[in-house]
């Protein structure tokens, strides 16, 4: 949920960027810098801690400048401190770079950079991309040679800002994948660029959004657009409306959108420095410690939450070796569950205010159980009550029908199993590192799912007058089955069944005709046979099957009369990418009805009575 703002042009830069980085402060963060150019003279300034500190350290300074670019960090490689705090600077210091994302092959790039004499002041990977500059920025190619160059040499999801103090009175923006935005403004003799809309509109209306592999030179005169392989681009500005619901909504023409779309920025701001490679490791240092004492785990939440403990429940066994069961919260606090001291407790949540689980974890705190909570709102009644809290740091989610948290606590549930595996010596070092490997994959895998979009859209159109749905699954891909019927019937009020697989030739194959699509999670996993053998049954009573499917599948595509595919990935995180073109179906079928998305009928986002 990093921020980023720029500017050039007549004024003074310092006060434009810390008024945006202010105005992104929502996005969360842990640390801040800016860099400005003052003719050619190049300075830095950067903190750890809130954005008070910064401003702190800015005055009575002699910042100065008409050019400069701002960050507020969350972080992701490298803890919290000054030193890993942006921006960063090459071996000279004359250039300077901000960055949202990861750089996957960091390592790598590192390694070679190493080799070849560059001195590394910090420990992330965002600095890799300041030295690969200095390799490359000429005074022919400029800062537009850069932005191809870093498109062919980065890999993962990123959206990267440079100055250079060799071509004052300007600033590049690149963007990669979809795990971080870039919005350019223009204004009278001046320009500007953020990772959101709030930032820009108190200066401009007139705004510009990067798409993937595009950058932007932005100067006092103008802005330049090319693609990666170096071709311009021409782009038409657009003026968006000055209302903070237009600009909350960054150019989506829903919340809902907009949110299933941000997912991979919010998968990479949650994992953040909670993953390490050297050695392979999970680090929860929020949590404290003594975790491993735990006999047996119970879970527990509500819908969307309630999905996401269950797959929890999957979680545990398979990572930590860990007795866990999946409960929903309002039947736990009334079946007198047998719980104790050596019980851990862990709900799962978006707001921490939901009444039956506050209700729920209260009836554990009396039983003596410890709990972890995963919550995304700070200081919420759910992490007052638990012993300790796991933010998801996904940010607002404005829409009632929840998407982005549902990722999100998935993902820190798995972080959570790897974590008490490795707690619990259950967790042999081979296995982990292939989990991790996939888990820094992640970010990037979601955007590439998310960017079919048009084809999805197309299919929900096609299915848009159905009636009845249902949903299969086996293993993990049973619960995710059931949030996308979940998803499916908050938000287009259609009829969505979702059901173990194994279950259908119980009762639900009777439905089955031509009347009702059954939607099938079919990938290529220890469960796959099975689930073939249920397409067929389903495609024997005349039934339209859609498949969620492993890219390359191509006895599927045989088989079903449509296949959205979604990249091969670590067994246990298929959930994470499977559920995201169920959300994006549910989304358009919605919408095609003529529903309102973001607030559905009779839905509230918190449910605080009973």
């Amino acid at each position: 949920m990093c921020g980023i703002i720029g500017y050039v042009g007549g004024r003074p830069a310092v006060g434009i960027l810390l008024d945006g980085l202010q105005r992104l402060e929502y996005r969360g963060y842990d640390s801040a810098g800016v860099a400005l150019l003052d003719g050619d003279k190049l300075q830095v300034w950067k903190r750890n801690g809130k954005l008070s500190e910064l401003v702190a350290a800015l005055h009575g300074s002699n910042a100065a400048g008409n050019t400069g670019i701002g960050h507020t960090r969350w972080a992701t490689h490298g803890r919290p401190s000054d030193l890993n705090a942006h921006p960063h600077l090459d071996c000279r210091g004359e250039i300077a770079v901000i960055h949202n994302g990861i750089v996957e092959n960091y390592a790598v790039l590192r390694a070679e950079l190493e080799g070849r004499g560059h001195r590394f002041r910090s420990e992330t990977d965002s600095e890799v991309l300041a030295h690969l500059l200095e390799e490359r920025l000429t005074e022919g190619s400029g800062l537009e040679g850069g932005a191809t160059y870093l498109a062919q040499k980065v890999d993962g999801s990123s959206a990267i800002v440079a100055l250079w103090s060799r071509t004052p009175g300007h600033v590049v923006a690149l963007r990669l994948g979809n795990a971080g935005g870039i919005v350019v403004g223009y204004g009278e003799g001046e320009s500007f660029l953020a990772s959101d809309l709030p930032a820009l509109l108190p200066h401009t209306r007139l705004v510009a959004f990067l798409e993937d592999r595009q950058w932007a030179v932005l100067s006092a005169t103008g802005v330049r657009y090319g693609d990666a392989e170096g071709a311009h681009l021409l782009k038409e500005p657009v003026t968006v409306p000055y209302d903070p619901v237009g600009a909350a909504k960054a150019g989506y023409k829903h919340f809902m959108l907009k949110e299933i779309m941000e997912q991979p920025r919010v998968l990479a701001d949650l994992l953040g420095d909670r993953v390490s490679f050297r050695p392979p490791a999970v680090t929860l240092d929020e949590l404290g410690g003594g975790w491993q004492e735990a006999r047996r785990s119970v879970l527990i939440g509500m819908g969307t939450s309630l999905h996401a403990a269950m797959l929890g429940r999957l979680l545990f066994e398979r990572l930590a070796r860990l007795p866990a069961e999946a409960d929903n919260a309002s039947e736990f606090r009334y079946r007198e569950p047998l719980v104790g001291p050596d019980t851990l407790v862990v709900s799962v949540g978006q707001s921490g205010e939901t009444v039956d689980t506050l209700a729920a974890m209260e009836q554990a705190r009396l039983a003596g159980c410890r709990q972890i909570t995963l919550c995304n709102v700070v200081g919420s009644q759910a992490t007052r009550i638990a012993d300790a809290v796991l933010y998801l740091r996904a940010g607002l989610e404005v829409g009632v029908a929840s998407t982005k948290c549902f990722t999100a606590s998935v993902t820190a549930l798995v972080l959570l199993g790897a974590y008490l595996g490795q707690l619990r010596q259950a967790l042999p070092a081979a296995e982990i590192e292939a989990l991790l490997r996939d888990l820094y994959r992640l970010p990037h895998l979601a955007g590439r799912v998310l960017s079919r979009h048009g084809a999805i859209e197309e299919l929900a159109h096609r299915y848009a007058k159905a009636e009845h749905f249902l949903y299969l699954g086996r293993g993990a891909g049973y619960p995710t089955a059931l949030e996308g019927a979940l998803k499916l019937k908050e938000v287009s009020y259609i009829h969505a069944e979702g059901y173990p697989a194994g279950e259908m030739k119980h009762g639900p194959i009777a439905l089955i005709d031509e009347r009702m699509p059954v939607l099938a999670i079919a990938l290529q996993d220890n469960l796959y046979a099975k689930m073939i053998s249920n397409i067929e049954e389903a495609k024997a009573r005349d039934g339209a099957v859609i498949a969620i499917a492993t890219e390359g599948d191509t006895a599927i595509a045989r088989l079903a009369d449509h296949v959205i595919e979604i990249p091969p990935i670590h067994p246990l995180l298929s959930p994470i990418l499977a559920i995201l073109p169920l959300q994006l179906f549910a989304y358009h079928i919605a919408v095609r009805r003529g529903c309102d998305v973001d607030q559905p009928r009779n839905l509230a986002k918190t449910v605080t009575v009973e």
